[in-house]
């Protein structure tokens, strides 16, 4: 093969672009979560995620030339570190965030975004939420350079209950969450819904848990066998999660539970096969649905790290960017914040638009349980256990959407 001169291959791929696009250049992304603590198991499967999906749209190519480098900072999952780092990557001439754990780091980061976009023209940041879901954040503090690629709590719980709502056999329910705004959304959410759509079942408990800190969660389990609850809903995830399992099987709670993120780093471990059969949740997608894409991403991950993919938003978030540079021309966050108004995407679990009135993601979700690997309807496990998720439905986006109070001010 002859190889271009660099100048020549510049001039080349310019060309390709079309005119007035922007010459290739890497852009970095700061990631910005939890990878020390009891949360650093979550947060570092997290940003390889990142890292990951950026390497693959490297490879193919997907920016027109425009590549990717996803750069991790350990904010402790503190609102107040996040918002140092912020700083540190602004001065370091990085125009792209991504944060995911905890809401209240997410609302912070995103008020902090728009002043700065305010107070900086010409070096404005977006900010890539994929997995901080307190409904606030599209709603009534819905922000221009704030962009959501998870569902938010709402649309979850609309498509949890929903499912729910059909079992007969869930008739006393328990809600145990984080003690912050996403654990109180959750709450809310679970009493409204369930009320409108199964005023027979009753909520005989209610605890708000100190965020990543309770490391024995036996006394909450006995409330909740006290309480006589066939069925537990929680937003909990990381440790809180992943210890509450192991309580409720070291205590032989029988009752089922829903919740949202079952199928991040260390539950499934904490599970086994106690919660076989028992354990749901509702998110954005699972390899082992039906007609399933990506099974090259969740394979070469697993070679790569020895480690499960399931942050699918990464690869949304770096594949809504990449349409959104070619789209734009150019790498500008003014010019991509625009780009990405309305942009719709084939992500790994179908197509994922990116809603302009309020910057909320819209695409289907999944209801699945925690079953045995039996090579057809569940081939890939988790952690290696043997158990993997079982599809129980997958519910089109139109299901979860939800309204937005969003009164979006666009820059001028």
């Amino acid at each position: 093969m002859i190889r271009l001169r660099p100048l020549v291959a510049g001039v080349a791929l310019l060309a390709a672009l079309g005119p007035g696009a922007a010459a290739a250049d890497t852009v970095k992304i700061a990631f910005i979560d939890p990878l020390s603590g009891l949360m650093a198991p979550v947060g570092q499967n997290q940003l390889k995620s990142w890292q990951y999906v950026a390497e693959l749209a490297n490879q193919k190519n997907w920016a027109g030339g425009h590549k990717f480098e996803v750069v991790g900072f350990d904010n402790k999952l503190s609102p107040q570190e996040s918002l140092t780092i912020l700083k540190q990557a602004v001065d370091q001439g990085i125009r792209y965030v991504v944060q995911g754990n905890g809401s209240s780091v997410g609302l912070a980061l995103q008020d902090a975004v728009a002043k700065h976009n305010e107070r900086n023209p010409g070096k404005e940041i977006i900010y890539l939420n994929y997995a901080a879901v307190d409904p606030d954040m599209t709603n009534s503090k819905c922000n221009y350079w704030h962009f959501r690629l998870d569902a938010n709590s709402d649309m979850k719980m609309e498509a949890l209950t929903t499912y729910l709502a059909q079992d007969q056999n869930v008739k006393k329910v328990y809600l145990i969450n984080q003690n912050y705004s996403f654990g109180h959304q959750v709450a809310r959410a679970a009493k409204e819904y369930l009320k409108r759509k199964r005023p027979d079942i009753q909520v005989v408990g209610e605890d708000l848990h100190p965020l990543a800190q309770v490391k024995d969660f036996s006394p909450y389990v006995a409330k909740i066998k006290a309480a006589g609850a066939d069925t537990v809903i929680t937003g909990n995830w990381g440790s809180d999660l992943a210890l509450l399992i192991k309580a409720a099987k070291d205590a032989g709670l029988n009752a089922n539970f829903y919740t949202y993120y079952a199928a991040t780093t260390g539950v499934p471990t904490a599970m086994g096969a106690a919660g076989a059969e028992r354990v749901r949740y509702v998110g954005y997608y699972n390899p082992n649905n039906k007609g399933f894409r990506g099974s090259e991403v969740i394979e070469g991950y697993e070679k790569k790290y020895n480690d499960d993919f399931y942050v699918m938003a990464s690869y949304t978030g770096i594949a809504m960017l990449s349409k959104a540079f070619q789209t734009a021309r150019s790498t500008d966050p003014v010019k991509v914040a625009k780009a990405l108004e309305g942009i719709k995407v084939e992500s790994m679990n179908g197509t994922v638009e990116m809603r302009a009135t309020d910057h909320q993601a819209q695409q289907p979700l999944t209801i699945a349980t925690w079953t045995k690997v039996d090579g057809k309807e569940v081939k890939y496990d988790q952690e290696n256990t043997g158990y993997g998720w079982k599809t129980n439905a997958v519910l089109d986006a139109h299901v979860a959407a939800q309204p937005t109070s969003c009164q979006m001010k666009r820059p001028g």
